[in-house]
């Protein structure tokens, strides 16, 4: 039997967004033979003011404001599986996008880093279901970073996701850490996963929304692109005047 450690963030501060969250699980469990494959699910709830466990997982509530790449190396660390699928909890799984993706490790012996097909996305990028493999490090074309599917083993080259992107261009640095260290990643088009785009982010102010992005956006252009080191800086120093309580880092 082979095992996957399959890590869910989920911040479900409404009703419906704990449905999503457990309609994620629902597909998620009837998506595979449990004869063939195991799922070793963690789910990280950021909303733990009514504290609500999940079923078929091990619930964790964070007692650390929200980090994307901090809770997903808390569930790297803690998993076993030789697997790690790291995910959003907007997804649909469907029938077999696991075991698809698997085989598709198998073909390729050089394949470290994988992405299912989400419907709607990847026709919208003239990509189709049962096209093959498309092998490649574009974000949301061949990089879905709603769905991110890797062997273990490739983390001894990687390291652990950089703890700075705290929710946006994550999966930008995925992808450049990607190239960076020669590692073969594609899309898996025989293999789906639904993507409801970001239906948690929605619920979240225009204000919220931007104070999100605008310190990961640059730290992301002075580790991968021009910007200099100081100008990223000199914005911390900006915002901290502008708010005594944000620490410097």
């Amino acid at each position: 039997m082979q095992e996957l450690d399959i890590i869910i963030l989920s911040n479900a501060q409404t009703p419906e967004l704990r449905k999503l969250t457990c309609q994620a699980l629902e597909s998620l469990i009837n998506s595979e033979d449990p004869n063939k494959i195991r799922f070793l699910i963690q789910v990280y709830e950021s909303a733990n003011t009514n504290p609500y466990s999940y079923p078929f997982c091990q619930t964790i509530f964070p007692r650390k404001p929200f980090n994307y790449n901090r809770f997903m190396n808390w569930g790297i660390r803690k998993g076993r599986a030789s697997y790690v699928v790291l995910c959003n909890n907007d997804l649909v799984f469907q029938p077999g996008w696991a075991s698809s993706i698997l085989e598709t490790f198998r073909t390729y012996p050089e394949l470290e880093s994988a992405s299912p097909l989400c419907e709607i996305n990847h026709r919208e990028r003239g990509i189709y279901p049962n096209t093959g493999t498309h092998f490649g490090y574009e974000v949301r074309r061949h990089i879905a970073g709603w769905c991110l599917f890797f062997k273990r083993s490739m983390l001894r080259k990687t390291g652990l996701l950089d703890e700075r992107f705290r929710f946006w261009y994550a999966d930008n640095d995925y992808a450049n850490t990607l190239k960076k260290h020669k590692i073969l990643h594609g899309l898996v088009s025989s293999s789906q996963v639904d993507h409801l785009e970001s239906q948690t982010l929605k619920t979240k102010s225009e204000r919220e929304q931007l104070m999100l992005t605008t310190e990961e956006r640059f730290f992301y252009e002075c580790k991968w692109e021009s910007r200099s080191y100081f100008s990223y800086l000199n914005y911390k120093r900006k915002q901290f005047f502008k708010n005594p309580q944000i620490r410097l880092r």
